[in-house]
């Protein structure tokens, strides 16, 4: 006896292949998905942990700057205060820069000069008088800048010939003259004044 398939087989197979297909469509869609839901969650996770690392680290930075601004008050303040310091130290130092600068010119005047003036500002000191010749001017300065611990550079400014009538008929050349010195702040450069120092810079030099 012969049997005979009558069904239409190729039509069942092709219903059978496209209905694997689409499973297998349909699995890897939903694959994809759970794989795009996980890498989702990963990534909003992962932008959480930084937004979280972000606001902590802008926490730290304001702290920080409050240090800072903080700092920088206290630096003005010790600026402030080093300026004060700095300010009461000049006045010490400069205290008894009067009674040495008048003591000094009187040890560093040569013979045959007279002094008639010495004007300080600031640490500035112009000093003039009356000179027999100039070599003695030559001396008063070459004294004030190497033989002196309180003046440094000594400038001369000018020193003009003036003739002057002395008794009878007799006339001399004398030199005006007029320089200009730096007085050193420096309260170690010298020892304390002595009290006949004082008097000694009542006069201040010889009178030619």
């Amino acid at each position: 006896m012969i049997l005979l398939n009558l069904l239409p087989h190729r039509e069942l197979a092709r219903k059978k292949k496209r209905e694997q297909f689409i499973a297998a469509v349909t699995l890897a869609a939903l694959v994809g998905v759970g794989i795009s839901l996980l890498a989702f969650s990963w990534y909003q996770a992962a932008i959480s942990n930084q937004r979280t690392i972000n606001a902590t680290l802008d926490a730290e930075i304001l702290t920080l700057d409050q240090q800072i601004k903080d700092i920088k008050g206290l630096e003005s303040q010790i600026a402030a205060l080093q300026a004060r310091q700095r300010t009461v130290e000049d006045v010490q130092a400069d205290r008894n820069q009067s009674v040495h600068l008048l003591s000094e010119l009187a040890l560093q005047v040569p013979a045959g000069v007279l002094l008639t003036k010495a004007t300080q500002t600031d640490q500035t000191v112009l000093i003039s008088g009356t000179a027999q010749s100039n070599e003695q001017v030559s001396d008063l300065l070459r004294n004030l800048a190497s033989g002196s611990a309180w003046f440094s550079k000594p400038e001369l400014l000018e020193s003009v010939a003036a003739p002057m009538a002395l008794s009878g008929k007799d006339q001399r050349t004398f030199f005006n003259f007029s320089l200009r010195a730096v007085l050193i702040r420096a309260p170690d450069a010298a020892g304390p004044a002595l009290p006949g120092s004082a008097a000694s810079a009542t006069g201040l030099g010889q009178t030619p």
